[in-house]
Protein backbone atom coordinates (compact mmCIF):
# COMPACT_ATOMS: atom_id res chain seq x y z
CA UNK A 1 0.00 0.00 0.00
CA UNK A 2 1.33 3.36 -0.34
CA UNK A 3 3.46 4.87 2.21
CA UNK A 4 1.66 7.83 2.66
CA UNK A 5 -1.52 8.96 0.14
CA UNK A 6 -2.41 12.40 -1.04
CA UNK A 7 -5.23 14.09 0.72
CA UNK A 8 -5.58 17.81 0.18
CA UNK A 9 -7.52 19.53 2.58
CA UNK A 10 -9.43 22.78 2.03
CA UNK A 11 -8.44 26.18 2.80
CA UNK A 12 -9.07 26.87 6.53
CA UNK A 13 -7.99 30.36 7.11
CA UNK A 14 -10.48 31.66 9.65
CA UNK A 15 -11.40 28.58 10.93
CA UNK A 16 -10.56 27.14 15.05
CA UNK A 17 -10.26 23.99 15.31
CA UNK A 18 -9.67 22.02 18.73
CA UNK A 19 -7.73 19.38 18.53
CA UNK A 20 -7.12 16.90 22.02
CA UNK A 21 -3.74 14.42 21.75
CA UNK A 22 -2.14 16.46 19.70
CA UNK A 23 1.14 16.12 21.59
CA UNK A 24 2.66 13.36 19.30
CA UNK A 25 1.74 10.88 16.74
CA UNK A 26 -1.54 11.45 14.99
CA UNK A 27 -2.79 14.29 16.83
CA UNK A 28 0.46 16.11 16.21
CA UNK A 29 -0.30 15.18 12.52
CA UNK A 30 -3.85 16.39 12.84
CA UNK A 31 -2.47 19.56 14.23
CA UNK A 32 0.41 19.92 11.92
CA UNK A 33 -2.08 19.58 8.62
CA UNK A 34 -4.73 21.82 10.13
CA UNK A 35 -3.04 24.76 10.48
CA UNK A 36 -1.03 24.20 7.24
CA UNK A 37 -4.12 24.74 5.80
CA UNK A 38 -4.71 27.72 7.74
CA UNK A 39 -6.73 26.66 10.42
CA UNK A 40 -5.90 28.12 14.01
CA UNK A 41 -5.22 25.18 16.05
CA UNK A 42 -5.89 24.48 19.66
CA UNK A 43 -4.19 22.31 21.27
CA UNK A 44 -5.58 21.43 25.03
CA UNK A 45 -2.41 19.01 26.39
CA UNK A 46 -1.94 17.23 29.60
CA UNK A 47 1.01 17.59 29.73
CA UNK A 48 2.64 21.13 29.00
CA UNK A 49 6.33 20.52 28.77
CA UNK A 50 5.20 17.45 25.81
CA UNK A 51 2.86 20.15 24.50
CA UNK A 52 5.31 23.03 24.03
CA UNK A 53 7.66 20.76 22.12
CA UNK A 54 4.56 19.59 19.91
CA UNK A 55 3.93 23.41 19.29
CA UNK A 56 7.39 24.31 18.14
CA UNK A 57 7.39 20.90 15.42
CA UNK A 58 4.22 22.44 14.68
CA UNK A 59 5.88 26.06 13.58
CA UNK A 60 8.77 24.79 12.56
CA UNK A 61 7.28 22.60 9.89
CA UNK A 62 4.16 25.50 8.90
CA UNK A 63 6.51 28.96 9.69
CA UNK A 64 2.75 30.84 9.64
CA UNK A 65 1.13 28.18 12.03
CA UNK A 66 -1.17 29.98 14.65
CA UNK A 67 -0.79 27.33 16.97
CA UNK A 68 -1.30 27.63 20.98
CA UNK A 69 -1.85 25.14 23.82
CA UNK A 70 -4.68 24.64 26.57
CA UNK A 71 -4.87 22.45 29.54
CA UNK A 72 -6.74 19.37 29.71
CA UNK A 73 -6.44 15.74 31.35
CA UNK A 74 -9.48 14.19 30.16
CA UNK A 75 -9.94 11.54 32.63
CA UNK A 76 -10.98 14.51 35.28
CA UNK A 77 -14.27 16.28 34.57
CA UNK A 78 -13.52 19.16 36.28
CA UNK A 79 -10.30 19.79 34.12
CA UNK A 80 -12.74 19.18 31.42
CA UNK A 81 -15.27 22.19 32.62
CA UNK A 82 -11.97 24.50 33.29
CA UNK A 83 -11.11 24.09 29.71
CA UNK A 84 -14.76 24.52 29.02
CA UNK A 85 -14.85 27.84 30.54
CA UNK A 86 -12.21 29.05 29.61
CA UNK A 87 -12.95 28.63 26.10
CA UNK A 88 -16.30 30.26 26.30
CA UNK A 89 -14.70 32.82 28.35
CA UNK A 90 -12.77 33.83 25.20
CA UNK A 91 -15.96 34.01 23.32
CA UNK A 92 -14.65 32.82 19.98
CA UNK A 93 -16.62 30.18 18.27
CA UNK A 94 -15.35 26.26 17.17
CA UNK A 95 -15.62 25.30 13.99
CA UNK A 96 -13.99 22.01 14.39
CA UNK A 97 -13.72 19.82 17.20
CA UNK A 98 -11.04 17.00 16.85
CA UNK A 99 -11.68 14.55 19.52
CA UNK A 100 -8.36 12.49 19.02
CA UNK A 101 -6.99 11.73 22.39
CA UNK A 102 -7.10 8.38 23.87
CA UNK A 103 -5.58 5.49 26.64
CA UNK A 104 -5.42 1.84 25.67
CA UNK A 105 -4.80 -1.31 27.40
CA UNK A 106 -3.54 0.04 30.89
CA UNK A 107 -1.49 -3.29 32.88
CA UNK A 108 -4.82 -3.23 35.18
CA UNK A 109 -8.54 -1.97 35.24
CA UNK A 110 -7.66 1.17 36.61
CA UNK A 111 -10.16 4.55 37.48
CA UNK A 112 -9.85 7.80 37.03
CA UNK A 113 -10.38 10.82 40.05
CA UNK A 114 -13.98 10.48 39.24
CA UNK A 115 -14.28 6.65 40.09
CA UNK A 116 -14.73 5.71 36.03
CA UNK A 117 -13.29 2.75 34.45
CA UNK A 118 -9.96 4.89 32.58
CA UNK A 119 -10.58 3.79 29.43
CA UNK A 120 -14.41 4.74 29.54
CA UNK A 121 -13.30 7.81 31.48
CA UNK A 122 -10.72 8.78 29.01
CA UNK A 123 -11.91 7.81 25.29
CA UNK A 124 -15.43 8.49 25.95
CA UNK A 125 -16.53 10.37 29.21
CA UNK A 126 -14.25 12.87 28.93
CA UNK A 127 -14.77 13.76 25.10
CA UNK A 128 -18.65 13.87 25.63
CA UNK A 129 -18.39 16.14 28.57
CA UNK A 130 -16.09 18.39 26.26
CA UNK A 131 -18.98 18.78 23.80
CA UNK A 132 -21.40 19.26 26.21
CA UNK A 133 -19.23 22.03 28.09
CA UNK A 134 -18.33 23.83 24.24
CA UNK A 135 -22.09 23.44 22.37
CA UNK A 136 -22.81 26.93 22.41
CA UNK A 137 -19.38 27.74 20.87
CA UNK A 138 -19.92 24.56 18.28
CA UNK A 139 -22.71 25.45 17.37
CA UNK A 140 -21.79 28.91 17.08
CA UNK A 141 -19.18 28.17 14.68
CA UNK A 142 -21.50 25.44 13.30
CA UNK A 143 -18.67 23.19 13.91
CA UNK A 144 -17.86 19.76 12.07
CA UNK A 145 -17.06 17.36 15.06
CA UNK A 146 -14.73 14.42 15.10
CA UNK A 147 -14.39 11.47 17.33
CA UNK A 148 -11.65 8.37 16.66
CA UNK A 149 -13.19 5.27 17.39
CA UNK A 150 -10.52 2.39 16.63
CA UNK A 151 -10.91 -1.37 14.54
CA UNK A 152 -11.59 -2.62 18.01
CA UNK A 153 -14.72 -1.26 17.90
CA UNK A 154 -15.82 -3.40 14.96
CA UNK A 155 -16.51 -5.97 17.41
CA UNK A 156 -18.30 -6.89 20.57
CA UNK A 157 -20.88 -4.61 22.02
CA UNK A 158 -22.34 -2.10 24.89
CA UNK A 159 -22.53 -3.75 27.91
CA UNK A 160 -25.65 -2.10 29.50
CA UNK A 161 -25.43 -4.32 32.81
CA UNK A 162 -21.64 -3.20 32.60
CA UNK A 163 -20.93 0.16 31.23
CA UNK A 164 -17.96 0.40 33.28
CA UNK A 165 -16.58 -2.97 32.85
CA UNK A 166 -16.73 -3.53 36.41
CA UNK A 167 -16.99 -6.94 35.84
CA UNK A 168 -14.31 -8.13 33.33
CA UNK A 169 -10.63 -7.82 34.11
CA UNK A 170 -9.63 -7.94 30.26
CA UNK A 171 -8.73 -4.72 29.28
CA UNK A 172 -8.76 -4.97 25.94
CA UNK A 173 -12.43 -5.43 26.22
CA UNK A 174 -12.86 -2.27 28.03
CA UNK A 175 -10.77 -0.16 25.63
CA UNK A 176 -13.46 -1.56 22.67
CA UNK A 177 -16.21 -0.86 24.89
CA UNK A 178 -15.33 2.45 25.26
CA UNK A 179 -14.62 3.26 22.00
CA UNK A 180 -18.09 1.71 20.76
CA UNK A 181 -19.09 3.87 23.29
CA UNK A 182 -17.93 7.14 21.77
CA UNK A 183 -18.97 6.16 18.43
CA UNK A 184 -22.45 5.87 19.46
CA UNK A 185 -22.35 8.78 21.05
CA UNK A 186 -20.61 10.76 18.00
CA UNK A 187 -23.41 9.33 15.68
CA UNK A 188 -25.65 10.46 18.04
CA UNK A 189 -24.91 13.47 18.78
CA UNK A 190 -25.23 14.49 14.88
CA UNK A 191 -28.77 12.82 15.28
CA UNK A 192 -29.69 15.40 18.02
CA UNK A 193 -28.32 18.21 16.17
CA UNK A 194 -30.17 17.81 12.93
CA UNK A 195 -33.63 17.06 14.55
CA UNK A 196 -33.29 19.83 17.64
CA UNK A 197 -31.47 22.48 15.06
CA UNK A 198 -28.03 22.78 16.82
CA UNK A 199 -25.85 23.66 13.74
CA UNK A 200 -23.32 21.20 14.15
CA UNK A 201 -22.31 17.82 12.35
CA UNK A 202 -20.64 14.63 13.40
CA UNK A 203 -18.69 12.28 12.01
CA UNK A 204 -16.25 9.66 12.72
CA UNK A 205 -13.00 8.42 12.15
CA UNK A 206 -10.56 5.60 12.78
CA UNK A 207 -6.40 5.06 12.15
CA UNK A 208 -6.50 2.01 11.26
CA UNK A 209 -3.21 0.13 12.82
CA UNK A 210 -0.17 2.51 13.16
CA UNK A 211 2.99 2.81 15.45
CA UNK A 212 2.08 5.46 17.52
CA UNK A 213 2.03 6.05 21.58
CA UNK A 214 -0.88 3.98 22.50
CA UNK A 215 0.53 0.70 23.22
CA UNK A 216 4.06 2.61 23.90
CA UNK A 217 5.61 3.00 26.93
CA UNK A 218 3.44 5.08 29.24
CA UNK A 219 5.08 5.22 32.88
CA UNK A 220 1.49 7.42 33.64
CA UNK A 221 -0.74 4.47 33.18
CA UNK A 222 2.36 2.40 35.02
CA UNK A 223 3.62 0.64 32.22
CA UNK A 224 7.00 1.25 32.14
CA UNK A 225 8.19 -0.16 28.19
CA UNK A 226 6.35 -1.10 25.08
CA UNK A 227 4.30 -4.10 24.68
CA UNK A 228 5.12 -6.08 22.18
CA UNK A 229 2.39 -5.20 19.75
CA UNK A 230 3.37 -2.12 19.06
CA UNK A 231 6.82 -3.61 18.43
CA UNK A 232 4.74 -6.06 16.04
CA UNK A 233 3.51 -2.99 14.10
CA UNK A 234 6.41 -0.71 14.05
CA UNK A 235 7.94 -3.88 11.97
CA UNK A 236 4.74 -4.11 10.35
CA UNK A 237 4.86 -0.74 9.36
CA UNK A 238 8.28 -0.49 8.00
CA UNK A 239 6.99 -3.18 5.50
CA UNK A 240 3.99 -1.54 4.40
CA UNK A 241 1.60 -3.72 6.00
CA UNK A 242 0.00 -1.58 7.99
CA UNK A 243 -0.19 2.49 8.10
CA UNK A 244 1.95 5.10 9.11
CA UNK A 245 1.33 7.96 11.81
CA UNK A 246 1.36 9.66 8.44
CA UNK A 247 -1.79 8.15 6.77
CA UNK A 248 -3.29 7.01 10.29
CA UNK A 249 -4.45 11.05 9.97
CA UNK A 250 -6.32 11.03 6.66
CA UNK A 251 -9.78 9.82 7.82
CA UNK A 252 -9.71 12.23 10.29
CA UNK A 253 -8.78 15.19 8.01
CA UNK A 254 -11.46 13.51 5.54
CA UNK A 255 -14.08 13.37 8.66
CA UNK A 256 -13.14 17.01 9.45
CA UNK A 257 -13.85 18.39 6.34
CA UNK A 258 -15.51 16.33 3.39
CA UNK A 259 -18.80 18.51 2.70
CA UNK A 260 -21.45 16.05 4.05
CA UNK A 261 -19.94 14.21 6.60
CA UNK A 262 -22.11 14.06 9.22
CA UNK A 263 -23.23 10.70 10.38
CA UNK A 264 -20.84 9.01 8.63
CA UNK A 265 -17.98 7.10 9.59
CA UNK A 266 -14.11 7.01 7.46
CA UNK A 267 -11.00 4.74 8.27
CA UNK A 268 -8.27 3.46 5.87
CA UNK A 269 -9.85 1.82 2.45
CA UNK A 270 -6.98 -0.88 2.39
CA UNK A 271 -6.98 -4.06 3.47
CA UNK A 272 -8.41 -4.94 6.70
CA UNK A 273 -9.10 -1.84 7.13
CA UNK A 274 -5.48 -1.71 8.41
CA UNK A 275 -4.01 1.00 6.20
CA UNK A 276 -4.21 2.94 3.15
CA UNK A 277 -6.06 5.47 1.55
CA UNK A 278 -8.72 7.66 3.36
CA UNK A 279 -12.60 6.58 2.54
CA UNK A 280 -16.10 6.67 3.74
CA UNK A 281 -17.23 3.04 5.04
CA UNK A 282 -20.09 1.68 6.98
CA UNK A 283 -20.30 2.62 10.61
CA UNK A 284 -19.18 -0.82 12.58
CA UNK A 285 -21.93 -2.78 13.72
CA UNK A 286 -21.84 -2.28 17.02
CA UNK A 287 -22.25 1.23 16.41
CA UNK A 288 -25.72 1.13 14.22
CA UNK A 289 -28.01 0.74 16.99
CA UNK A 290 -29.84 3.69 17.84
CA UNK A 291 -31.44 2.51 20.79
CA UNK A 292 -28.41 1.86 22.41
CA UNK A 293 -27.17 5.50 21.26
CA UNK A 294 -30.44 6.82 23.15
CA UNK A 295 -29.30 4.93 25.94
CA UNK A 296 -26.23 5.80 26.25
CA UNK A 297 -27.25 9.47 25.81
CA UNK A 298 -29.07 9.58 28.95
CA UNK A 299 -26.47 7.20 30.44
CA UNK A 300 -22.93 9.72 29.43
CA UNK A 301 -25.02 12.75 31.19
CA UNK A 302 -25.72 11.06 34.42
CA UNK A 303 -21.96 9.57 34.84
CA UNK A 304 -20.91 13.12 33.54
CA UNK A 305 -23.33 15.07 35.50
CA UNK A 306 -23.22 17.55 32.33
CA UNK A 307 -26.99 18.15 30.63
CA UNK A 308 -27.46 18.68 26.65
CA UNK A 309 -30.37 20.99 25.84
CA UNK A 310 -33.14 19.17 24.44
CA UNK A 311 -33.98 22.45 22.21
CA UNK A 312 -31.95 24.99 20.21
CA UNK A 313 -28.67 26.27 21.47
CA UNK A 314 -27.98 29.69 22.97
CA UNK A 315 -24.87 31.50 22.42
CA UNK A 316 -22.38 32.34 25.21
CA UNK A 317 -21.85 35.91 24.07
CA UNK A 318 -24.43 38.07 21.26
CA UNK A 319 -21.35 39.02 19.31
CA UNK A 320 -20.78 35.65 18.65
CA UNK A 321 -21.77 35.24 14.66
CA UNK A 322 -22.26 31.72 13.29
CA UNK A 323 -20.84 32.81 10.11
CA UNK A 324 -17.42 33.79 11.22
Amino acid sequence: MPRTPVLDLPDLSGRRAVVTGGSDGVGLVLARRLAAAGAEVVLPVRNRAKGATAVDAVRRAVPHADVSLRDLDLSSLASVADLGAALRAEGRPVHLLVGNAGVMRPPARTTTADGHELQLGTNHLGHAALVAHLLPLLAAGRARVVHQVSVAARSGRLDRDDVQSARTDDVDRAYARSKIALGLFGLELDRRSRALGWGLSSALSHPGIAPTSLLAARPELGRGGDTVAVRVIRRASRLGLVGTVESAALPALLAATAPDAGGRQYGPRGPGGLGGAPGEETPYRPLRSTEDAAWLWDVTQELTGVAFPVGPVAAPRPWLDASA
